[in-house]
């Protein structure tokens, strides 16, 4: 068998959360509050050694360049989280990609659209992707159902691969972002050490503003299970499942998975 890969990957985006909640937030904060969430996340990966995908919203990225060469210097991937996280339009799809292209100087062949939205895999494949990750496939009230979706990456109709995130095979117990930030640290790297030993696959993403203790302040009106953990507490617990892991398998980008798995001939 060959060797699970591993991919982690980051949705880096404004912090407009406590939009969600009612709580208004000037835009400055929107984006410092990510912007420090995003340096401690180069440096873990840094210090770690482990590669992963940055999924970037143009606007971001046009405001922190010097954190867009961090990342490629680094060796992750740069992919696309839209313009911007608020808004979507068809024509951000081409508009965010150049961008990114343009700032990186790597070919962006990645988009995962915020929250996870359904978006026409024919207007991304057209746009000039390779690959979305934007399906969770399990039930989450309110949200999605995707229980009868593919567990592995797989080839949508219009040729363009789909990315799934990860879930414990079988039950179809979910190991995105919420699940990491709130289940005993033990168990969840225990769910993820045997998902990646079953499919060869774990697929998981989180945020910046996770890894900012600033996220957790009172005035944003989050709930606690969102931003559970924010900043030294968070970067701890991913320190840990980046070595558990990492013992179980390699870090990959996404492109080296596609090449990896002749998905890109």
């Amino acid at each position: 068998m060959k060797n699970p890969e591993i991919l982690l990957s980051f949705d880096i985006e404004e912090f407009d959360l406590p939009e969600e909640y009612g709580a208004s937030i000037p835009e400055e904060d929107k984006f410092e509050i990510s912007r420090r969430g995003t340096q401690a996340i180069i440096d873990l990966m840094k210090e770690t050694g482990a590669k992963a995908a940055f999924f970037t919203t143009a606007v971001f990225a046009m405001r922190y360049p010097e954190l867009i060469r961090q990342m490629v210097s680094n060796g992750h991937e740069i992919a696309s989280h839209g313009m911007n996280h608020s808004t979507f339009e068809a024509a951000h799809l081409a508009e965010s990609r150049k961008i990114l292209q343009d700032l990186s100087g790597q070919e962006v062949a990645g988009f995962r659209m915020a929250r996870l939205a359904k978006v026409d895999k024919e207007e991304i494949k057209a746009a000039g992707y390779t690959y979305e990750s934007s399906l969770n496939p399990i039930y989450l009230p309110g949200h999605y159902c995707n229980l009868r979706s593919p567990l592995l990456p797989f080839k949508e109709d219009c040729g363009l691969w789909q990315f799934p995130v990860s879930a414990v095979p079988g039950i179809r117990f979910p190991l995105f972002w919420l699940a990491f930030k709130n289940m005993p640290l033990f168990s969840y790297s225990l769910l993820a050490g045997i998902t990646l030993k079953m499919t060869g696959y774990y697929n998981m993403y989180s945020h910046p503003w996770e890894y900012n203790f600033q996220a957790k302040e009172k005035r944003w009106q989050i709930p606690g299970f969102v931003v559970r953990h924010a900043g030294e507490k968070q970067i701890h617990r991913l320190r840990k499942l980046i070595a558990h892991l990492g013992k179980k398998g390699r870090f990959i980008t996404f492109q080296e998975y596609l090449k990896n798995n002749g998905a890109d001939e």
